[in-house]
């Protein structure tokens, strides 16, 4: 009978497959092809012989060979290194109330940006993410999140051309 114990990571500690490392390995392969079959669906026109297709292409036959070594390192026996961080306590359980209220966050950023624009919501998305997070400071967190949302606003619209919707600050901003 092995005494060997299950790792965070999916290995036992006697050296067994350690399955998680080639799910990731698979995931990563299957998102570079995916990224480089969208990538070849592009309609450019008359780009130049270096167009946007180009980007698709590096970052999924990027990803998909970073995938492909990952399977190798792992059949060769590379284990990842527990995590030895004194801040993190393995033995307690994760804060679902905390991730929820990420979620619940995020999906209201979803649901209300078009009407609200991207400087109320993304003020909203950074002012609630700190709230979820621990903070006590919401008329600091929302000042910090308006100038921020603002701000990527503007450089999204005037920098890069990039319009994101202005929703309720339409004529304002």
């Amino acid at each position: 009978m092995s005494t060997s114990a299950p790792t965070p990571s999916g290995a036992t500690s006697s050296g067994g497959t350690d399955r998680a490392q080639y799910l990731l390995a698979a995931a990563m392969v299957v998102a570079g092809a995916y990224t480089v079959l969208d990538g070849s669906r592009l309609d450019v026109g008359f780009a130049d012989p270096v167009g946007p297709r180009v980007f698709p292409y590096v970052i999924g036959a990027g990803l998909a060979l970073v995938g492909v070594l990952l399977a190798i390192a792992t059949a060769r026996g590379s284990r990842p290194e527990p995590e030895a961080g004194e801040d993190v306590d393995l033995t307690e359980p994760a804060d679902w109330l905390t991730v929820a209220k990420l979620v619940g966050v995020v999906l209201f950023t979803i649901a209300t940006v078009n009407l609200l624009g991207w400087a109320v919501t993304g003020a909203v998305l950074f002012a609630g993410a700190a709230w979820a997070l621990g903070s006590r400071t919401t008329i600091h967190d929302v000042l910090v999140g308006l100038v921020l949302a603002v701000a990527s606003w503007y450089g999204f619209f005037v920098g890069l051309g990039i319009p994101l919707s202005p929703g309720v600050l339409d004529g304002i901003l």
